[in-house]
């Protein structure tokens, strides 16, 4: 079998798409721990940094006929941001979320209850379908509260770009939710986008 540990990442990213099996090992072998390391900065987790660079792993493989790569080392540790991201706000998430929509929803009865716990759930679930970089846009602002300038100074793009993106997960989420009590779901999206832009 050929040896692939000389040749370049972009040789490796190019066999990878024609299913080179021994090149996606490579990889991997060269990447993963590097990219554990950088998750365990991060989280302080060996099962969580683990279960990152696994899925990161999974998803290249998964989609390596699709997946666009110019530079290789950039790519992985950018999903691994994009990652660790993601799992820091779903882990703040919760509390905060619940607190935002009982502030639109005053009702305690258990019904309404119910309906706002279904509700956080539904939406999480969407979340995660929205494109990555939408995605934590709607979760740096909606889940970190912060402001149109940071989240575009973070993520390193235009607070134009940024207002476009949350406004189109705003769109995306009240389609996908019309089957929640609509005045409730309108409440909280509307409520969410004036405070983006104030």
């Amino acid at each position: 079998m050929d040896k692939l540990t000389a040749h370049s990442d972009n040789t490796l990213v190019d066999l990878l798409k024609v299913e080179h099996t021994a090149a996606f090992e490579e990889i991997y072998q060269r990447y993963w721990r590097p990219l554990y390391s950088a998750c365990y900065k991060r989280v302080h987790s060996r099962e969580i940094s683990e279960e990152v660079v696994q899925d990161i792993f999974t998803s290249l493989w998964l989609n390596r006929n699709t997946v666009i790569i110019s530079n290789l080392s950039a790519y992985l540790f950018t999903a691994v941001k994009y990652k660790v991201i993601n799992h820091v706000s779903r882990e703040m998430s919760r509390s905060n979320f619940t607190s935002s929509v009982a502030q639109v929803e005053n009702d305690n009865s258990t019904e309404e209850t119910i309906l706002l716990d279904d509700l956080n759930s539904a939406l999480e679930r969407e979340i995660e379908k929205l494109p990555a970089k939408r995605q934590m846009i709607f979760r740096l602002h909606s889940k970190e509260n912060l402001s149109v300038k940071q989240v575009a100074s973070q993520m390193g793009i235009s607070e134009k770009t940024v207002e476009n993106q949350y406004g189109k997960a705003l769109k995306i989420l009240k389609v996908n939710l019309k089957h929640f009590t609509f005045s409730l779901c309108s409440s909280l999206l509307i409520t969410q986008w004036e405070e983006f832009l104030s």
